[in-house]
């Protein structure tokens, strides 16, 4: 049996709307998981943090306005961009694929395609 794909989705986002078509497209129905009304724990962002291979900084979306006005010029560490990611959850990157112990960010929505596999 397969593990279930998760899409962590924001619905007015392009790429998001574009990489869940391209994961249906493939015969797959994940789970959605629309992270601005049902952001991540600290728990499950960590997770997924680990499953892509990165630093918690490399999840930030620094073009929001909220990372200009509250995170801009500081560094923080591992868990306090956790921690920040969980309490402005547009400041995640977009969209992101989970299946078992790998994840992938759709952008560009091709990137998820080792995951449908």
């Amino acid at each position: 049996m397969r593990e279930t794909l998760t899409i962590y989705h924001n619905p007015a986002c392009t790429k998001s709307r574009e990489t869940l078509a391209l994961i249906r497209s493939r015969g797959h129905e994940p789970r959605v998981i629309e992270y601005l009304k049902t952001p991540p724990s600290e728990t499950e962002l960590t997770a997924i943090v680990r499953k892509l291979g990165i630093k918690p900084l490399e999840l930030v979306r620094r073009n929001e306005q909220v990372f200009k006005d509250k995170y801009a010029g500081k560094t923080l560490a591992d868990k306090e961009w956790i921690k920040a990611l969980v309490a402005n959850p547009i400041l995640i990157q977009r969209p992101i694929v989970v299946r078992g112990e790998e994840a992938a960010i759709g952008r560009p929505p091709e990137d998820v395609e080792r995951l449908l596999r």
